[in-house]
């Protein structure tokens, strides 16, 4: 298996000279040049390929029958190590990349046929060209959880967070806890704070597990034995710190770095 030399991107009026057709028609068939297949080529039968005309194509071409490669090789994909197709010296490396919006360009395609034309700078009469711009919501939210998690579940950043704040009620049969809890509820959620209240009937341990998973930015959870000592826990879901303060510290430290982080 041979290896093709250093490929270049061609211009239109290169394209035409080698080939004799202008660009989307060119084919290996009776080409008068170097062909270079990758091996995905060699595994195909009667496939279509470019006449070399201006609108025309081959149908039913196999190679061997109807032309012979110069050499074959892995030219499809770009990997990490090949040369760099825009500079001298470079070479490129691999990174994951996450796809979360699309770009295609329709040109002229839809606008003629729906009679959309534009005036030019000459007052002459135009068909618009055309381009679709798209970003996936859901796609968005999978990167970014991709991106942001641990071993126990996602790590919300504030900007993309469902909720901002994920206060707990620890006990479901203290009337302090309960008045605490919705009394920082509804003092976070008047300063324009996003907040989840649990006030399930679970053990303190299942919603402090849940609370990880979920992803929430900060917690606040309210206890009684926190109350005895008159203080709620504050923790960041991106850190280890539980900071103890008093429930009106507490709203006001996290509205000013819910604040913070929003403007991030």
């Amino acid at each position: 298996m041979a290896t093709a030399a250093r490929a270049r991107a061609v211009s239109r009026s290169q394209m035409k000279e080698v080939t004799g057709a202008p660009v989307g028609f060119a084919g290996p068939v009776g080409l008068k040049a170097p062909i270079y297949a990758d091996l995905e080529v060699m595994a195909l039968a009667d496939f279509v390929v470019g006449a070399n005309a201006a609108d025309a194509h081959l149908t039913g071409v196999n190679v061997g029958r109807d032309f012979t490669p110069t050499a074959t090789g892995d030219y499809r994909s770009a990997a990490a190590g090949d040369d760099c197709a825009r500079c001298d010296k470079g070479k490129l490396k691999a990174f994951r990349g996450i796809e979360v919006g699309q770009v295609f360009f329709l040109g002229t395609k839809y606008s003629k046929p729906m009679g959309v034309t534009f005036l030019d700078v000459d007052g002459h009469e135009k068909p618009a060209v055309m381009g679709t711009y798209g970003i996936g919501v859901t796609r968005i939210m999978a990167a970014a959880i991709e991106q942001n998690h641990d071993k126990d579940g996602i790590v919300w950043p504030v900007p993309l967070a469902p909720f901002e704040v994920n206060v707990l009620e620890l006990q479901q049969d203290d009337d302090n806890v309960i008045a605490t809890a919705t009394r920082i509820y509804d003092e976070l959620t008047a300063a324009g704070i996003e907040v989840l209240y649990d006030d399930r009937d679970e053990r303190a341990g299942v919603k402090f597990k849940d609370a990880d998973l979920i992803g929430i930015p900060f917690r606040l959870a309210v206890g009684k034995k926190g109350l005895a000592e008159g203080v709620v826990e504050v923790k960041r879901r991106n850190g280890t710190e539980v900071r103890k303060m008093k429930p009106e510290d507490a709203v006001k430290t996290l509205i000013a770095e819910v604040t913070a982080e929003r403007r991030k």
